[in-house]
């Protein structure tokens, strides 16, 4: 379906960059929007709570200067995660915040509420909630979200547990609006999959913690580019949120991953210690890791999704030119 102009505009690759706690900031989500990706941050990363006006006037004022440089090339529109749960209580300072910077697109988690819905339509901006299973993608769109972010296995961080395919067809069956897919994209033809698959955009963040901009140490960076599928590890034993993992952080962190899941040992009596460290030391990632291979600038991996994402392009429209001939059904 066609996307809202709020969420279309300025964008050149169908991705939605994740925000990631702690790694997403203004350099990041300006680098994004530069590139032609929606970029986006949590608020909960502008710690004093004051410093979110900062950053959203920061990259307000960045991303006009580009508009005003490059009227065409356009920046893509910014958004700002809010975790809705009640536990929040930084969320009414937070989402005063969203309102007078009009952020065009505002991703809630953990929760949905129908006023911090109606808050974002206020100034005209839209919603799009993230879930990890058909009933909550349901309670999201009847409490005003205007679009759903499908967090399927093997995405970074908290993550689902259900394949994508299902996931997308289950939501595509009674939802037109924007669909987002979350989980393991770290290519174009991973984003052109995505789409495929009937999602409208791509959600990509693990990718994003190998760039420059990334508020992620050195060390995390190289785990992503060192990375596989098989050093991801998904438990609740540190947050009590079923999650995704990098085994070499949680080594790192003196404990060991195996023992841990398999309840034995003295890890066991050091878990306290680990909990108060998940996301600061012990580092989220999801499943596509193993597509990284350097560390790159935001812009440069995005020139890459775009390159392999018209190579795939190009492959697939091949392709069902040759089904089409075979079977007799016109290719479009």
């Amino acid at each position: 379906m066609a996307l809202p102009p709020t969420l279309a505009d300025g964008l050149r690759l169908p991705v939605v960059g994740a925000p990631m706690f702690i790694v997403s900031g203004p350099e990041l989500v300006i680098a994004q929007c530069k590139a032609g990706i929606v970029g986006c941050f949590p608020s909960l990363n502008a710690r004093p709570e004051t410093l979110l006006d900062e950053w959203l006037h920061q990259i307000r004022e960045e991303l006009d200067a580009h508009d005003r440089a490059h009227p065409d090339r356009l920046s893509a529109p910014f958004a700002v995660n809010q975790i809705v749960h009640r536990s929040n209580g930084r969320l009414e300072h937070d989402l005063e915040a969203c309102v007078r910077h009009k952020a065009p697109i505002v991703i809630t988690s953990l929760g949905a509420r129908p006023e911090v819905n109606e808050a974002v339509h206020g100034y005209g901006g839209i919603v799009l909630h993230d879930v990890i299973h058909d009933t909550f993608a349901r309670k999201a769109v009847e409490k005003g979200a205007d679009g759903l972010i499908l967090v399927a296995a093997g995405a970074g961080g908290h993550a689902g547990s259900i394949n994508p395919i299902a996931l997308v067809q289950e939501a595509r069956a009674w939802f037109q609006g924007p669909l987002l897919l979350s989980g393991c994209i770290a290519t174009g033809r991973g984003v052109l999959a995505a789409q495929a698959m009937g999602a409208d955009l791509a959600y990509i963040g693990s990718a994003f913690i190998a760039t420059t901009e990334a508020n992620a140490p050195p060390a995390y960076r190289q785990m992503i580019v060192d990375g596989r599928a098989e050093d991801i590890l998904y438990t609740d034993i540190f947050t009590g949120i079923r999650g995704n993992y990098l085994k070499p952080s949680i080594a790192a962190a003196g404990l060991d991953a195996d023992n841990l899941i398999a309840g034995q040992g003295d890890d066991l009596s050091k878990l306290s210690d680990a909990r108060a460290k998940a996301w600061r030391d012990i580092w989220g990632a999801g499943q596509g890791i193993g597509a990284i291979e350097r560390v790159v600038p935001a812009g440069d991996l995005v020139a890459r999704l775009q390159a392999e994402y018209a190579e795939a392009l190009a492959e697939l429209s091949q392709l069902a030119g040759t089904y089409a001939d075979k079977s007799g059904v016109p290719a479009n």
